[in-house]
């Protein structure tokens, strides 16, 4: 964790004198978040275990469970939530297959009658006064299901940097909650993961709070520009997909807008978040090769308050199917197809920890890596343009 430093000391000296950091940052995309479950089962086996977890929406609920959990229980804990919010009710018929009917009636499922320990839907009386409700589900389960998979007494104690972003509904703010200046309850985390209209505005502080997921899907940029800083190895666990195929029927043209415009902003954050850091370095470099009387300079001084030379590794893992998922994919909440999405987090996240780009040598001159060792395996099985994002 950070040790104490004084207010004189530099991010460049801090970050000296550290160990390489382990973050965890873990994207907004609902049902879709099992996969995430999957890539942290990977890091775990492999012992790599984060030193900061932060997430946005299902992201953060994920973060929590790993946060506020002994690492031994962590695992567990994360199954035993997507076991329950995945139970076949009694009122749906459960699935026998994973056909696209089939996940259909998944999500139709979801919409009618909720998921267990996650929400539900309002009562149709509850329409009929006033005031009338300001969304369509209640959330309360998922309040008794925080309080019993998450222990906030851990996170509180900071064991693990928790970071989780959520909007205030009032202003349109952004903000992160911390556990190093917040002390994080349930609250927090719902408020997270509120996403009108389905789910309510969660008041924190006097406040009402919304999906983070809003205004930015991906907690990468509040990692990086905390300080002080240290040199990083972040996985970057993202949902949608930025790359896939002409789609031929109407639900595939839904998916595909939306995976296009929660891609897109996450692709932004990261190349913004990797243009940042990268001159960050290269005003550390420049500022080592200016001679005093020039680093007295107003314009030396600014330059001063930027640079850094940590080093930043980001190791992409995108969840891609190799076939289309449906338009509801963000709220089908299938036993069946949870446990595939979770399979596949685990089978990405041990190809790219055997694969380990982040071991060698670092690029010079930057102060950013971004390393997507899935890509090439995924547009052979697509067929779609191999050129890697830009």
């Amino acid at each position: 964790m950070d040790s104490i430093v004084t207010a004189e000391t530099t991010t460049a000296q801090q970050a000296s004198s550290c160990p390489r950091r382990t973050a965890l940052v873990l994207q907004g995309g609902g049902a879709l978040g099992s996969y995430q479950a999957g890539v942290f089962e990977a890091l775990h086996t492999a012992n790599v275990l984060p030193d900061w977890v932060a997430g946005i929406s299902i992201g953060a609920i994920n973060a929590a469970i790993i946060a506020g959990n002994a690492p031994e229980r962590r695992v567990e804990q994360l199954r035993s939530f997507w076991d329950e919010i995945t139970a076949p009710t009694s009122l749906w018929p459960k699935p026998v297959s994973m056909t696209p009917m089939e996940r259909s009636a998944g999500a139709l499922g979801a919409m009618l009658f909720g998921q267990p320990g996650f929400f539900a839907p309002r009562s149709p009386l509850s329409w009929l006064g006033q005031p009338q409700p300001s969304s369509l589900y209640d959330t309360s389960a998922l309040r008794s299901t925080l309080e019993r998979l998450v222990d906030f007494d851990r996170i509180a104690a900071v064991e693990t940097i928790l970071s989780v972003g959520a909007v205030n509904v009032r202003t349109g703010q952004f903000r992160y909650f911390d556990n190093r200046q917040t002390r994080i309850g349930p609250e927090h985390i719902m408020a997270s993961g509120a996403l009108p209209p389905g789910f309510p505005a969660v008041e924190i502080e006097g406040d009402p709070y919304w999906d983070g997921g809003l205004v930015s899907n991906t907690p990468l940029l509040h990692v990086l520009e905390q300080e002080p800083r240290y040199d990083s190895l972040i996985f970057q666990v993202d949902l949608f997909q930025a790359y896939g195929p002409e789609p031929a029927t109407l639900d595939q043209v839904l998916e595909r807008d939306k995976d296009i415009r929660y891609a897109s902003r996450t692709r932004s954050a990261t190349r913004a978040a990797e243009h940042n850091h990268n001159l960050r370095a290269h005003a550390q470099a420049l500022w080592e090769k200016l001679p005093e009387a020039v680093r007295q300079m107003p314009e030396a001084q600014f330059l001063n308050a930027t640079r850094c030379p940590t080093q930043m590794d980001i190791a992409l893992l995108i969840y891609r199917p190799f076939e289309p998922q449906g338009s509801a994919k963000d709220y089908e909440f299938s036993r069946g197809t949870m446990q595939a999405r979770w399979e596949r987090g685990r089978a990405d996240a041990e190809a790219t920890l055997r694969a380990a780009p982040w071991k060698q040598p670092f690029p010079p001159g930057r102060g950013t890596r971004i390393s997507d060792v899935l890509h090439e395996l995924y547009v052979r099985e697509r067929g779609v343009d191999a050129a890697k994002p830009k």
